[in-house]
């Protein structure tokens, strides 16, 4: 398994960035399919966007033109940059790792601590 540790999280004011980071251990990190999610008081957990080993990214409908994911395979680190922010964006944020094998058997992956984001209207 691999170990991830977010930071970067805090609060900032609507239509201000953010840009989380997530750093793993191991030395298999460039084979793993990363992803951030986030979970907001009341809710369930939402995929954010995810980058597969070859840098295709999936960002979801909510955040798409406004968030951005991406990995630096010689740092081990997944980022987020998030721009204009929403109130609704505040969440606690969380980084998961997969393999191939567990995204297609639909194993969980690891998951960091997570980072809370909140936004200020």
């Amino acid at each position: 398994q691999v170990q991830l540790v977010e930071s970067g999280g805090g609060l900032v004011q609507a239509g201000g960035s953010l840009r989380l980071s997530c750093a793993a251990s191991g030395s298999a990190f460039s084979m793993y399919i990363m992803g951030w999610y986030r979970q907001a008081p009341g809710k369930q957990r939402e995929l954010v966007a995810a980058i597969t080993s070859d840098g295709i990214t999936t960002p979801e409908d909510s955040v798409k033109g406004r968030f951005t994911i991406s990995r630096d395979n010689a740092k081990n680190t997944v980022y987020l940059q998030m721009n204009s922010l929403k109130p609704e964006d505040t969440a606690v944020y969380y980084c998961n790792a997969r393999s191939v094998r567990e995204s297609v058997l639909g194993g969980p992956g690891s998951w960091g601590q997570g980072t809370q984001v909140t936004v200020s209207s």
